[in-house]
């Protein structure tokens, strides 16, 4: 199981915007820039997270995005759903119907309900990640982030982004 980069840059690109005031967008070409990362890739993952409502668009010269809610609100699996689609990870084949030896109605019978316990045991592993994630919100990260960056870091970052928007 590999979550793709555009998660990652995703999370990492959000925490940004966690306090910023209302109104006052990022765009993607400063993300970008500062991250050191694809303009066009990181566009991608922005419209992505904004087709599922995590953030909005202002369009303009000092247009960009920003949180479409509350950070307490956005959960990590909120963001990963986000970038990569809501299907299960594991892709159950149906092996058990292909078994030589099944009669039509056995055949039958695992189309409808099929018990197979290695399908439900990677399901019920995926719904406790999902539990998991979903506790993890913008708001922990930002808190978590705050107890191990130096408050003059932060600081940098915030005037980095603020340069010329006065």
């Amino acid at each position: 199981m590999q979550f793709s980069i555009g998660v990652e840059y995703a999370l990492h690109c959000l925490l940004y915007l966690v306090e910023r005031p209302a109104g006052e967008a990022l765009s993607v070409k400063d993300i970008s820039a500062f991250q050191g990362i694809s303009e066009s890739y990181l566009s991608k993952v922005f419209t992505k997270l904004k087709k599922a409502g995590i953030v909005r668009s202002t369009p303009g010269v000092k247009g960009g995005y920003e949180l479409s809610r509350n950070p307490k609100n956005i959960s990590f699996w909120d963001v990963i759903e986000a970038i990569e689609g809501s299907s299960n990870m594991f892709q159950c084949a149906g092996i058990l119907k292909n078994i030589v030896i099944n009669t039509e109605e056995e055949v039958e019978a695992l189309s409808e309900n099929c018990p197979c316990i290695i399908k439900n045991v990677m399901y019920e592993a995926e719904e406790q990640m999902r539990i998991f994630l979903r506790e993890r919100s913008l708001y922990w990260l930002s808190e978590e982030v705050k107890k191990v960056v130096p408050e003059e870091r932060s600081l940098a970052v915030k005037n980095w982004f603020n340069k010329g928007k006065k």
